[in-house]
């Protein structure tokens, strides 16, 4: 399986001290070498540097890490590899235009039956069912909106019900940017933790680093982190509950959806 880093805030900050953790688990403190992806967004463009290569000693990775670039949205991701071969096609976190802004996707988990499923607008460059299920969603959102929803909830909604459907043959936790909202969806296991003030010190789990963030902020930041398992070991981490969704604005968890697959019907369960 794979691993996921999200973070979402309400003024630009940097994923420095976060993304240097988790990028030992990309061959050093973890199995998932297979490749790495980095994504920053500007207002509703994104900046993404890929390699399918391990993120542990990649000399990009060191490069990021030691020249921070502010955002209010990133996400990134470490592979390992279930389908697909080990390519940049296949590198997470993958990105398409719909409604004039940069989506951005990271998927964790595999999820069967895609192929199935007919393509619209969206089609994959490589060959993982994370690449499909991207295009399968946002051709849901496309088709089922003319343009960007003026109302947040009636998109929000339409995500949790997508992810559900798509996910139902697999596992599908995942991380999905707009470039206003941060989308979490927790299928089998995703925590957050968002940091506000009274800041304090957070000390990462996979290496002897910490940084005293009351030194680093102002007392209105907030910044929500969202990853697969927790990245320090000094902070409380919410855990998610399988079938939800998270949506994250200006560093505030806003709204919880439910995202868990509705049981088929039955002649049965019909009568």
């Amino acid at each position: 399986m794979c691993e996921l880093l999200g973070m979402e805030c309400n003024t630009p900050t940097d994923i420095i001290f976060s993304f240097s953790g988790f990028s030992l688990r990309g061959g050093n403190t973890g199995p998932h070498s297979d490749g790495w992806g980095l994504a920053f967004y500007e207002g509703r463009a994104a900046r993404i540097f890929l390699e399918p290569r391990p993120c542990a000693g990649s000399p990009l990775a060191k490069f990021l890490r030691g020249h921070p670039i502010k955002t209010e949205l990133a996400i990134a991701h470490i592979r390992r590899r279930t389908r697909g071969q080990v390519a940049l096609a296949n590198t997470h976190p993958f990105a398409r235009e719909l409604w004039g802004r940069s989506w951005v996707f990271a998927h964790n988990g595999t999820v069967r039956g895609l192929r199935s499923k007919k393509l619209g607008r969206f089609a994959p460059i490589g060959s993982t069912d994370s690449e499909r299920a991207f295009c399968l969603l946002l051709e849901g959102l496309r088709s089922g909106f003319g343009g960007y929803p003026a109302r947040a909830s009636e998109l929000r909604q339409a995500i949790a019900d997508l992810s559900a459907e798509l996910g139902r043959n697999g596992v599908f936790n995942f991380l999905l940017g707009d470039g206003s909202c941060l989308y979490a969806r927790c299928d089998t296991r995703l925590c957050h933790i968002v940091r506000k003030a009274p800041f304090h010190r957070a000390t990462l789990t996979d290496d002897e680093v910490s940084v005293d963030f009351s030194t680093v902020t102002t007392p209105k930041d907030r910044v929500a982190v969202v990853a697969t398992t927790p990245l320090t070991r000094n902070e409380v981490w919410v855990h998610g509950a399988p079938g939800s969704l998270w949506v994250f604005r200006e560093g505030v968890l806003v709204a919880t959806f439910a995202s868990a697959p509705r049981p088929r019907r039955t002649r049965e369960s019909a009568a």
